[in-house]
Order: structure tokens, then sequence, then C-alpha cells
């Protein structure tokens, strides 16, 4: 009977070892963006020129959370759709909204039309004209996807950390960028 008992008290500490150092479980992901692992930081070298046509590096911008995307100034329905979603994952955010800022990483520097300038205001999204194969050489993506099909999220120490899918969920991505807010003190 001492035995049996024994057994009982110890069988919890048992499994949990077993658990622990036998059956490696495989988790999951609680996050809706793909992580980015290892993170890229943002190339020095990476110069972006602004609407008035000051070039700056695109480091500057560190300190914020910076929600990117990529396109040519002929923004079509998918561009203007993660703008939106962009603009309105910054919106939701209502008090920590501050911490976020969009960029549109434009891979030409033709002019942007007025309508797109108007429901996209600055300081809100950022416009910048950037070299396509810089861009492309520090943003990754899926096989079977482009440059110009996601949403990238950069964490305020300058390290791009997530990638969001090709056709997002917005619910999906305000909870992971409202869960990044909550949590992180940085930015």
């Amino acid at each position: 009977m001492l035995l049996l008992l024994a057994l009982v008290c110890a069988a919890p500490v048992i499994v949990s070892y077993l658990m622990y150092y036998v059956f490696k479980p495989v988790g999951g992901t609680s996050s809706y963006g793909q992580l980015i692992d290892p993170q890229h930081p943002i190339p020095a070298q990476l110069v972006v020129t602004d609407e008035k046509g000051q070039s700056l590096p695109l480091k500057s911008l560190e300190g914020k959370w910076l929600m990117i995307t990529v396109n040519g100034s002929d923004c079509e329905e998918q561009c203007v759709t993660r703008l939106y979603y962009m603009r309105q994952v910054r919106v939701l955010q209502s008090g920590e909204r501050e911490r976020v800022v969009n960029v549109w990483l434009r891979t030409d520097d033709k002019p942007v039309s007025d309508v797109i300038k108007i429901a996209y205001p600055q300081p809100d999204t950022r416009m910048f004209v950037a070299d396509q194969k810089a861009i492309a050489s520090w943003l990754p993506v899926d096989d079977g996807t482009k440059l110009t099909d996601h949403i990238f999220l950069v964490d305020p120490n300058g390290n791009l950390m997530m990638r969001f899918p090709k056709n997002p969920d917005l619910k999906k991505i305000n909870a992971d960028v409202a869960k990044l807010l909550k949590w992180s003190r940085i930015g």
C-alpha cells in the first residue's frame, strides 16, 4: 500500500520529466504573421527619398514600430488594400497608435495619385522611394509570392521581425500588433 501511494505521488513528476526531456512536443505559434528568424536589421546602406526629394537612411525611423509595404507608385487594388489594412491597424491601437508608423516603400519615382495621397496622408503613412534591389535583398519572401504581396513589421530596434501573408486578415494582423504593443515597452 505504501509503495502504491509513493507511485501515485511521484507520477506527476515522472510524467513531467518524460514530457520535457523525452517526448519533445512540437509547439505551434500564437501569432498570425510569420516570425522572421533570424531577424534582419535595416541595412545601413538602404537610403530612401521622401516626398520632398530629400534622402535619408531608413534606419533613421528606428524607435517606432514600422509596418512596411512595397509597391510601385501605380497602386492597384491589392496595394490599396494593404495600405487600408495598415491604416486601420494603426487606428485600432487607439492610445498606442503613435508607436506605429506606416511606411510605403515605392519602387519608382512616378507621382502618386491624389486620391491615395488624400486617403493616406503624411505623417500617418510615410511614402518613400527606394531601390527595389536593396529592398529585395533585405525583405524575405516565400516561394510563390512576391515582395509586393506582403506587409512587413519592423521592431523599434530596427529588426525585421514579422511578415504577414499574401491575402491578410485585418483582425488577425490587429491582434498581433496589439499583443506586441501591449507586451513591449520599446518604441
